[in-house]
């Protein structure tokens, strides 16, 4: 049964706690973009623009930073880079305020690169306390909380900015972002298990694990977000074509609603899917959705199908990195894993803009779905080509790994 699965997971050591922090932990995160965007058309009275070149240096810096952040956890732990970035976000949304914007852009791009890697790390974490055979439903629960902190950050930014004022909102998130840094920090999550820990210290080259297969992963999971980020845009557009903008909050809550759905059934099952399987699924369901036409209520359940396979499919990508990578460079792994994610939302923003103010919205969900099954095509020959994890001798704890050792029984369950 579908809680059985959930029953066992949460009987883990620290699986509990880590999920709690973590999902606190992303919503100052999530509320990011949105908070710097109308910062600068409302605070600074400037045009969207100039606040889609502040959100595009802090994406960049993102999708750089996110393999360093990794890279360095593996080598020096969690803790230290935790210290580095919670130090950098609260530097930066303390002033970010009072900067003008060709500062604001370079500071962005630097908070950026020193991100509070909570995504990463949480997933990471997660591979160390929970065994193989049940961490399909640990990143699946996972994905369904990434999903509830996208519905809740963003939405508290606006909020935020239109009533308090762009200034108190950004310190507020600054607050936000220092607490969910201190309270990783105290918790120290682990990032090997007890079994990893005992194999002997190996240097782990990255052509061992960055092969023709991992390259394809990446590639299907930037895929999965361009899939998203298109059919959010064209679901907006056409309920704001049909003059009914005030139910786009609705509209989308009830979208993410599918992906919590489809995530707690998957989680639940016995066995799981290829991200090859549910990420061509969610294209080829996604292709059709335009037919429904200009009523947004017909267009949302039009994307139910593909709405269900959301969470699946973001969490399948996950579930199988963390079979392919050796430990000693899942870190660094889990940081290309972001990378792609960043890289599909910020490439679908404008095409399917483009499509939509030239075509229309339907040919944006057409276009969406073609380019996840295109990718996966691509992806299918060098699908075997992956690496060979499961033979490799994983690398040694880290300086202040030893603190979170689990006891071997606790690995088996």
């Amino acid at each position: 049964m579908a809680l059985d699965q959930y029953r066992r997971l949460f009987r883990l050591p620290g699986v509990r706690t880590l999920l709690l922090v973590g999902m606190l932990a992303r919503v100052p995160a999530t509320a990011m973009g949105m908070a710097l965007t109308l910062h600068v058309v409302f605070g600074l009275r400037l045009g969207y623009v100039e606040a889609g070149v502040v959100t595009m240096a802090s994406t960049v810096g993102m999708a750089v930073g996110s393999p360093l952040s990794g890279r360095f956890v593996d080598r020096h732990g969690v803790r230290p880079v935790l210290v580095v970035t919670t130090l950098a976000q609260a530097v930066f949304w303390s002033c970010a305020w009072a900067l003008p914007l060709p500062a604001l852009a370079v500071a962005a791009a630097v908070a950026g690169l020193l991100n509070l890697p909570v995504f990463s790390v949480t997933r990471q974490s997660l591979a160390a306390l929970v065994p193989p055979e049940q961490r399909r439903t640990g990143f699946t629960l996972d994905s369904m909380l990434v999903e509830l902190s996208y519905m809740t950050g963003p939405a508290l930014a606006a909020a935020g900015i239109t009533t308090l004022g762009s200034t108190t909102t950004l310190a507020l998130i600054g607050v936000g972002i220092t607490a969910a840094g201190l309270g990783l920090i105290v918790f120290n999550p682990p990032t090997r298990s007890a079994v990893e820990l005992e194999e002997p210290v190996v240097k782990v080259p990255r052509r061992q694990w960055l092969t023709p297969g991992f390259v394809a992963l990446l590639g299907t999971t930037a895929a999965a977000t361009f899939i998203l980020t298109a059919t959010e845009l064209g679901l907006v557009a056409t309920i704001n074509t049909a003059g009914e903008t005030q139910w786009v909050g609705l509209a989308v809550a009830i979208w993410c609603l599918y992906s919590l759905v489809g995530g707690f059934v998957y989680g639940g099952l016995s066995r799981g899917f290829s991200p090859l399987v549910l990420i061509a699924g969610m294209g080829l369901l996604t292709i059709p959705v335009g037919l429904a036409g200009a009523d947004w209520r017909w267009l949302i359940l039009a994307m139910l199908p593909a709405g269900l396979l959301c969470a699946p499919a973001l969490s399948s990508t996950v579930d199988v990195l963390s079979r392919w990578v050796p430990a000693a460079a899942r870190g660094e792994a889990m940081g290309l894993h972001g990378t792609a994610l960043l890289i599909g939302g910020a490439a679908s923003s404008p095409i399917a803009g483009a499509i939509i103010d030239g075509s229309g919205p339907t040919w944006a969900f057409v276009v969406a779905g073609l380019v996840g099954v295109v990718m996966v095509v691509v992806a299918l020959p060098l699908w075997r080509r992956r690496p060979p994890a499961a033979a490799t001798p994983v690398a040694g704890p880290p300086r202040d790994a030893k603190e979170h050792v689990l006891p071997p029984a606790a690995t088996k369950s």
